[in-house]
């Protein structure tokens, strides 16, 4: 029961904070309404009928103990100017049948009981066929006495003034409850925005408001930031200082062979070894740096694909670009642009042939990566991604290099607060697909 519950229940805090304020509220709401209505009402209906029927009874005692007024006109003007009731004698006949009663009646059953504990007599009585109007008809033994009353001298009837204060008053508290919690959920909704922006690697300016528990919480995500943005730039001091320091070894490396003779056999394979080097030193420095530091911004996804395009047809690949929807997406332009060219230099490397698709709605930007080569087998598909992981299949994911290319994709991928994925492709290889929020 409370799984199918909490299933049923909405998701946001607005919505259930609103539930949490007006669930006490219909709650208690009914529970007065309830002791209003059969508590209070019950009891000044029944003392109004039980007058009423005193009222009646004193006029059946003055009918049965004066039988000289025949016509009743003494007893019917008393009635009507001290009693405020409207008599009539009916010749004597059975009472008519039972008119219908009302579904829910606290008068009906209140007078009817009343009816029969002071006169004990015969009687009929319509509380709806009028409804300002009571009409009751009690029999004696000269005929029947028909008596009407207005239903206010026998009911109380201010139900509707007790229900215009009661939705009144909560149409006035809950707009109250309604506005103070958007005050107070919007700094949480700030903060999340804040959050997802810091994750995307895009910049936002917070400042903490609401409740004292939301401010400990955005002074908490700030100083979280504060650390993480130092660590960052540490760590990039520190990578730049060990490639600049590697470099300048490198670079001395290469002079060192510029300077030696070129007839040495081993020249040319120092050469390669060198340069290996450095591509790899380039390749490691660049995973553990991950492209922090850059801002995001508008990009044109269009102008991005055509200079990938290019740089793969100068290879010798035949690529087609198709862009759908709206070419502009927020991102990091180098890092972005450097995630889709690992996927598109893997195509190159393993395919002849590449089709680059980028599609953009209202949240997500998603490029795919398409190519014809062998393919990546599909328990496999998870492992290439980890680093310096090459496969020994036809479908080397880095031949010749450090096994970082889909390691970097995913990583710049999921910084953006996306993600990498691979599949069958329709050209018969690996589709690469890159899903990422706009």
């Amino acid at each position: 029961m409370a799984r199918w519950v909490g299933k049923r229940m909405p998701k946001g805090l607005f919505a259930r904070a609103l539930i949490i304020i007006i669930a006490p509220m219909v709650i208690l709401q009914s529970v007065l309404a309830y002791a209003f209505m059969e508590r209070h009402w019950q009891t000044v209906t029944r003392r109004l009928s039980a007058a009423v029927t005193q009222d009646i009874a004193a006029l059946i005692d003055v009918a049965e103990s004066y039988p000289q007024d025949k016509d009743y006109e003494t007893l019917g003007r008393i009635a009507s100017d001290r009693l405020g009731l409207d008599i009539e004698m009916l010749p004597a006949g059975p009472l008519p049948p039972p008119a219908p009663k009302p579904f829910f009646s606290i008068l009906d059953s209140t007078l009817s009981r009343e009816i029969r504990t002071q006169i004990g007599r015969p009687y009929w009585i319509d509380t709806v066929g009028r409804s300002n109007i009571i009409e009751v008809r009690i029999q004696l033994e000269k005929g029947t006495l028909r008596v009407l009353t207005r239903r206010s001298q026998a009911y109380a009837s201010n139900s509707h003034i007790f229900l215009m204060w009661m939705l009144g008053t909560s149409f006035v508290l809950l707009s109250i409850a309604v506005a103070f919690l958007r005050n107070q959920i919007r700094p949480i909704l700030k903060l999340a925005a804040a959050a997802e922006s810091f994750g995307k690697g895009r910049d936002t300016d917070f400042h903490p408001r609401g409740a004292r528990e939301v401010r400990q919480a955005g002074h908490a995500f700030i100083e979280m930031r504060r650390r993480i943005e130092r660590a960052m730039d540490q760590r990039t001091a520190m990578l730049n200082g060990v490639s600049h320091d590697l470099r300048t070894i490198l670079t001395r490396f290469k002079l060192s062979l510029a300077l030696m003779d070129e007839d040495a056999p081993e020249l040319d394979a120092l050469k390669k070894d060198v340069d290996e080097m450095s591509r790899m030193l380039e390749a490691y420095l660049a995973f553990a740096r991950g492209d922090a530091g850059e801002q995001s911004s508008p990009t044109d996804m269009g102008a991005l694909l055509e200079e990938l395009k290019a740089d793969a047809e100068r290879q010798g690949h035949a690529t087609d670009v198709v862009v759908s929807g709206d070419p502009v997406a927020t991102v990091r332009p180098d890092a972005f642009k450097r995630c889709i060219a690992n996927l598109v230099n893997n195509a190159v490397r393993h395919g002849d042939r590449i089709a680059i698709t980028a599609t953009r709605d209202p949240r997500w930007l998603t490029v795919m990566v398409d190519d014809d080569g062998p393919g990546v087998p599909l328990d496999q598909r998870d492992e290439v991604f980890k680093p310096f992981v090459r496969l020994d299949e036809a479908r080397n994911v880095d031949e010749g290099g450090t096994g970082l290319g889909l390691a970097i994709a995913r990583d710049i991928a999921r910084s953006h607060g996306g993600d990498v994925a691979l599949a069958d492709s329709p050209l018969g290889g690996l589709r690469a697909v890159v899903r990422v929020p706009v």
